[in-house]
């Protein structure tokens, strides 16, 4: 009994993925952007000059050369785990970013920059572990909007923020107030949205992530009190569509630097 249970479950885990996938396949044409978020776990120390060289000298060029952009690199400031880099890269299909790393093993120019990173001895890593997780833009907030020039040139910190919910029906539920109203009422409280991605491959799914601009951790919590206030969201987060049950079980809340090379 418990083994036809367990395949039971894989095959409907498996269906679901699929479906998820033919849905964000769909959601390509329909002008949506993919988002691939790779996060470098290191030591402190020589591995985090070599990872920031690796992307501002390497990884970054190679990405802008194949039309991707623009690209975000971050490092982490307040989490659970120091010190760790982010790079957030938007892609036009699944494939573009499933394949990624295969295409710039092709790439002689990445390569050659990129060999002090990628050649590193194991005596000698130049990471402890990368993980990669795949979104799919939100039908509401189709693609990455980095902050306005004038913003993006002073200095500002970013917030990347992951909903988990207990169910896929839950869940479904969550990114649905997103797009009926939750964006315009970021705006409103002196936010500046980046993205708005939906899981498609990653860890503890079912689970969204965006990602917030602010100028300080002053202005983060004085946005926060404002979005907290707004009757918009007190009549949105109480509409029983929503309020039936907590929707979101776990809430990961990261607030990270741009790098130089960071075009976001």
């Amino acid at each position: 009994m418990q083994r036809r249970q367990f395949l039971a479950s894989s095959l409907a885990g498996s269906a679901l993925s699929i479906t998820r996938m033919a849905n964000a396949q769909a959601a390509s044409s329909r002008g949506r952007e993919f988002y691939q978020i790779r996060r470098y776990s290191l030591y402190s120390g020589l591995q985090t000059g070599l990872t920031d060289r690796y992307i501002s000298d390497a990884l970054i060029p190679a990405l802008t050369r194949r039309g991707m952009g623009p690209i975000g690199a971050f490092h982490l400031d307040f989490g659970p785990e120091t010190p760790q880099t982010y790079v957030l890269i938007p892609g036009s299909s699944v494939e573009a970013l499933a394949t990624l790393d295969l295409e710039l093993a092709k790439d002689s120019e990445f390569l050659k920059a990129a060999d002090p990173f990628w050649s590193a001895p194991a005596a000698a890593p130049s990471f402890l572990r990368v993980e990669y997780s795949l979104l799919a833009a939100f039908e509401g907030w189709p693609k990455i909007t980095p902050p306005p020039a004038a913003a993006a040139r002073a200095k500002r910190i970013y917030q990347l923020r992951t909903y988990e919910s207990p169910s896929y029906r839950d869940h479904v539920r969550k990114v649905e107030m997103f797009n009926n109203g939750e964006f315009e009422i970021f705006k409103a409280a002196g936010f500046n949205p980046v993205f708005f991605g939906d899981t498609i491959v990653g860890s503890r799914m079912p689970n969204l992530t965006y990602m917030l601009s602010v100028p300080d951790a002053a202005a983060m919590d004085a946005h926060w009190n404002s979005f907290r206030d707004n009757p918009d969201w007190k009549k949105l987060s109480s509409d029983q569509k929503y309020s039936f049950e907590p929707i979101v079980s776990n809430i990961t809340n990261l607030v990270l630097s741009p790098l130089p090379s960071s075009q976001i």
